[in-house]
């Protein structure tokens, strides 16, 4: 039967060292660490990653490539870059542990166990406050099934969609509902956003009865997603002055900050600023926007115990 360890590459030459068909776990830690140098573009990226000196991520490499007796990457001044058998040793890294995660669910199946890594990526503009049904649903997913890897990360809402698609995501939380047949979208929460300015901006001491629509369209404006809508926005948003764009909401906080842009904000995000005097709503003719939330999912035959037992949790909290 071919597995991934079959599939490493034969292509090296001959060599004296090696795996010589048998891997050890040394060999796994060090693979382990030659992925996360690949996928961060770097050691000094990969560093906070694997916590992990510079130089101690560089001695696994030189460990690796020695046991392998070829180079894997190019490091220097020119920057990082996968040599030839570096990419195909990345590839066969790749499918071997997707090959023992397999192996670990199908063992823990069969013994009514349910473990193994659950990736839920997040959308970098989300904020979660309070007893969301998100929250609750995690509470009550890892108490339940304690064997459970929890791995949740950061991307942005298009990377995240991406991820469910192409299997490197359990599940994640999108902004847009999906009714592909292939796919399951399950609505989560919604979110309001309203408009806000910083203290040095021109409409921080005016009054909401002061700012006209001509203010409002002229002012230099952070864009907006298109999965946002309300009737309001739907009117104006062609009229806006789009001035510049933000991927999260800490980057987006930012630029209103610094006084020259205005932006949208989450209001349970922004309250706390508002108090300090840092922010300031602009309460324009009710102008706000409603984000919804979506759980997203593409089961396969691995993923799906747990896709369907985050989706059974996620239904109790609901009721």
């Amino acid at each position: 039967m071919e597995t991934a360890l079959s599939r490493m590459p034969s292509s090296f030459p001959n060599r004296t060292t090696g795996f010589q068909g048998r891997i050890a776990e040394v060999d796994l830690r060090l693979l382990r660490v030659f992925a996360a140098v690949a996928e961060h573009g770097g050691f000094a990226a990969a560093e906070v990653a694997l916590g992990k000196s510079k130089s101690a991520v560089s001695i696994d490499i030189s460990s690796l490539e020695k046991r392998l007796n070829t180079t894997l990457c190019h490091r220097g001044r020119s920057g990082f870059a996968l040599t030839p058998s570096g990419e195909s040793v990345l590839d066969a890294t790749r499918k071997l542990f997707d090959d023992i995660d397999s192996f670990q669910k199908r063992l823990n199946e069969a013994s009514g166990i349910l473990s193994g890594r659950f990736r839920l990526y997040l959308p970098d503009t989300i904020q979660i406050h309070g007893e969301t049904v998100l929250v609750r649903a995690i509470e009550r997913f890892t108490v339940h099934y304690p064997d459970i890897y929890m791995d949740v990360r950061s991307a942005t809402p298009r990377e995240v969609e991406f991820a469910v698609i192409n299997g490197s995501a359990t599940m994640g939380i999108t902004l847009y509902p999906h009714q592909r047949p292939e796919m399951q979208t399950t609505p989560l929460f919604q979110e309001t956003a309203s408009l806000y300015c910083g203290q040095r901006h021109p409409f921080f001491s005016m009054t909401d009865e002061e700012i006209t629509r001509a203010h409002l369209t002229t002012a230099r404006m952070i864009e907006v997603s298109d999965a946002t809508t309300s009737p309001r926005w739907d009117e104006l948003r062609s009229e806006m002055n789009f001035s510049a764009a933000a991927d999260n909401i800490d980057s987006r906080t930012l630029l209103i900050l610094s006084g020259v842009y205005i932006g949208f904000l989450p209001d349970l995000f922004a309250e706390p600023m508002v108090e300090e005097g840092r922010l300031r709503r602009i309460g324009f003719d009710g102008l706000a926007l409603t984000n919804s939330f979506y759980l997203l999912a593409r089961p396969s035959q691995d993923s799906e115990p747990m896709t369907a037992a985050f989706r059974s949790v996620l239904n109790e909290v609901s009721r």
